[in-house]
């Protein structure tokens, strides 16, 4: 006889509120399997005073006024029911079932709900029951987000671990990536797993402010300092004294500028801007930028002992299009985000919509994609978001290259790159470019449908799209 090692679902399945049909379904999709299942049904008044039994479920059964539902669910959560929480409704709407999910719903059954829905949902139940009693639950489930950041690839593991490794330390951060990449966001992280935490996060774009300006927001200013200095400002710096500063696009900020704040890093003392009277503060910084340092270094831009003395502790934010499979989470909860708080009904992408969103390169990152999916929810309407919809959104940076390019692409590769041999042979990268911008004349220049063709992933041709200026000196 087989020996079944999942545990036993003895722990209680609730289901909030009597509706004896659907109790009677579940009651008998439960028997016959090879575990004991023990549902209680109870009033909604209850649920709370039984959750520290932890159930393995809940069903929540026609929730009524939805305010109260989702109040409730969060209750639930808050806790410690870690439980998945079912809601069976017969009529919901839309907007209202985006609000329980978001809630902390796990799931929204339409009743009358069919036996091999009920058996699929117990299954899964008895799954993730199982997986909690070996201990093996956590390598069973995908990696959580961490803080506000959307992502579980190994590109955001690896940034998690290094903002928990950093976070502790008083040293200097050095944030590097690409505009929309989530620097600030990089940073607040680090303040709020930092011991300062309890203490001010001041953040300053050194691109918005006037250069001629700069200083006095940095480190403050004395009644009389300048035309225009009324009175007394403390500065950034001051605002920050305990916690963190951080300086976002530091490059940007004016030469001569970047010597007194190297000063004011190495000594922890600063002067207001008219000011004879030294400060002395208590500040982490954290900066970042978007550009490449070595090469601002290198045009004379930006200080070299300044940046030794800040890239003490680097970190590197990597492009979207280097971490596709985070793509559609942050879209997904882009999408739930923005149809609450523009009162949408959207509920999902369809499978053209969600190949789109993962052929796109999105050069401006995950803010180019949060826009792309705020205008799809504000000038639509719907329960799904199509390609078309996104197709619209994505005008201006033109997801699928317009024919009159892709005919310009599909040139003469002679022209290109002379032959290296007697024999006229191309080196392979060059054939593999013509039959890649083939291919996309062909389609009429979609990479979607041209990757589909060539059976490769859209990405890849964007990745390769990506490398040829530089590898053929065009």
């Amino acid at each position: 006889m087989s020996t079944d090692c999942r545990r036993s679902l003895s722990d209680k399945i609730i289901v909030v509120d009597d509706d004896p049909v659907f109790q009677r379904q579940l009651r008998e999709t439960a028997k016959g399997r090879d575990s004991q299942i023990e549902i209680t049904q109870i009033a909604a008044s209850e649920l709370l005073t039984m959750s520290e039994e932890h159930p393995d479920a809940t069903f929540i059964l026609d929730p009524g006024y939805i305010g109260e539902a989702e109040a409730l669910i969060g209750k639930i959560r808050n806790a410690g029911h870690q439980g998945r929480i079912l809601i069976a409704a017969a009529n919901i709407s839309v907007r209202n079932a985006v609000l329980l999910v978001r809630a902390g719903a796990d799931d929204i059954m339409i009743k009358p709900v069919g036996k091999d829905t009920i058996a699929k949902t117990l299954s899964e139940i008895q799954d993730r029951a199982s997986g909690s009693a070996d201990g093996n639950d956590i390598a069973k489930q995908p990696a959580a987000d961490f803080d506000e950041f959307i992502g579980t690839s190994p590109a955001m593991k690896h940034l998690y671990e290094m903002i928990e490794a950093v976070a502790p330390s008083s040293a200097p951060v050095f944030i590097t990536g690409e505009s929309g990449t989530g620097k600030e966001l990089a940073a607040r992280s680090v303040h709020a797993n930092s011991p300062r935490c309890n203490k001010p996060f001041i953040a300053l774009n050194c691109s918005a402010i006037p250069r001629d300006l700069m200083e006095s927001e940095i480190f403050g200013h004395i009644k009389g300092a300048f035309t225009g200095a009324e009175s007394d400002r403390a500065g950034a710096a001051e605002l920050a004294d305990g916690g963190t500063l951080f300086l976002d696009e530091l490059c940007e900020m004016d030469f001569a500028l970047q010597a007194k704040l190297l000063r004011f890093i190495q000594s922890g003392i600063i002067q207001r801007v008219g000011d004879s009277q030294p400060r002395t503060l208590d500040i982490r910084f954290i900066c970042a930028t978007n550009r490449n340092p070595v090469e601002e270094i290198s045009a004379k831009r930006f200080r070299e002992d300044l940046y030794y003395r800040l890239n003490v502790l680097p970190l590197k934010l990597v492009p979207l299009r280097d971490r596709c499979d985070d793509i559609l989470r942050i879209a997904e909860a882009c999408l739930t985000r923005f149809t609450l708080e523009e009162d949408a009904a959207f509920l999902k992408f369809t499978d053209d919509a969600v190949a789109l969103l993962s052929a796109h390169p999105w050069p401006g990152n995950v803010r180019q994609l949060q826009n792309t999916v705020r205008r799809a929810v504000v000038l639509n309407h719907g329960d799904e978001i199509t390609s078309g919809m996104l197709q619209a959104t994505l005008a201006d940076s033109s997801l699928s290259i317009s024919s009159d390019i892709a005919a310009s692409m599909a040139c003469d590769l002679s022209e290109m790159a002379p032959d290296i041999s007697a024999s006229g042979i191309q080196p392979l990268a060059i054939q593999e470019r013509g039959i890649i911008e083939n291919a996309i004349r062909l389609c009429g220049g979609n990479i979607v449908e041209t990757a589909r063709a060539l059976a490769v992933s859209p990405s890849t041709i964007y990745r390769k799209m990506n490398s040829w200026p530089e590898q053929f000196g065009i």
